[in-house]
């Protein structure tokens, strides 16, 4: 039996103000017990509301770590990035003075830059808290079902960061693999829209984490797993 928890809210601003306190207990306890947090956040539009509910709560910003579970291979500035979506959201306000950890190097393509970046993230202790996002195929973070890296990034001793290349969607990918993100204490899955829910249950509903690697996270029992709804 797995250890998820199924919350469901009205809307998203109950969502996002019931997942902000979540976070910001699991931050301060972290940053009280070991002087330090990391968080690892997906990109998207789901998260934007979230990720400004955060910086405006106080907290010792200072010394917590932000990274992406995963990024398009563009540099920080273009405007399909996930960098430059936390920054312009996220590293705002009081969580302006947080640590982020970019998932972009310039270099010839992805694979190029895996290198420079994995060396950036090696020293990394475990996650505090990770919050990941569920595409309508299954996918989460830049682990999708059709890019032919899946394996690798699945794998159990797979590196902590590859890239992949999906043919269903645009841009070469950094994504963080399975064992890195379930390096955590604790695992979010930020889903709004009936849509989601639809997928969440087929997901539920089997065993085979190549046709949907969200099960990976879902059917696992090491690391506590919330997944938090609401239909819009």
């Amino acid at each position: 039996m797995n250890n998820m928890q199924l919350q469901q809210f009205a809307n998203t601003d109950a969502l996002n103000a019931a997942f902000a306190s979540q976070l910001v207990t699991i931050l301060e306890q972290a940053i009280t017990e070991r002087g330090a947090a990391y968080l690892v956040v997906s990109g998207g539009r789901t998260p934007q509301a979230l990720f400004a509910k955060l910086a405006s709560t106080p907290l010792a910003w200072d010394k917590v770590t932000i990274l992406l579970a995963d990024d398009r291979y563009l540099p920080p500035d273009a405007e399909h990035s996930n960098e430059r979506l936390v920054r312009s959201t996220l590293m705002q306000n009081y969580a302006a003075s947080a640590r982020f950890i970019s998932l972009y190097a310039p270099a010839a393509d992805a694979y190029a830059a895996v290198s420079e970046i994995s060396a950036r993230l090696a020293g990394l202790p475990t996650f505090d808290a990770v919050i990941l996002g569920m595409g309508e195929d299954g996918h989460t973070a830049s682990l999708f079902p059709c890019c032919a890296e899946l394996k690798a990034g699945m794998a159990d001793d797979a590196p902590a960061v590859l890239a992949t290349s999906p043919t269903t969607a645009p841009y070469q990918r950094i994504t963080l693999s399975k064992a890195r993100l379930l390096q955590s204490r604790q695992l979010f899955l930020h889903l709004v829209g009936s849509s989601k829910l639809t997928v969440l249950e087929q997901a539920q509903g089997a065993t085979d984490e190549f046709a949907m690697p969200i099960r990976a996270f879902l059917h696992q029992t090491a690391v506590p797993m919330a997944v938090l709804y609401s239909p819009s």
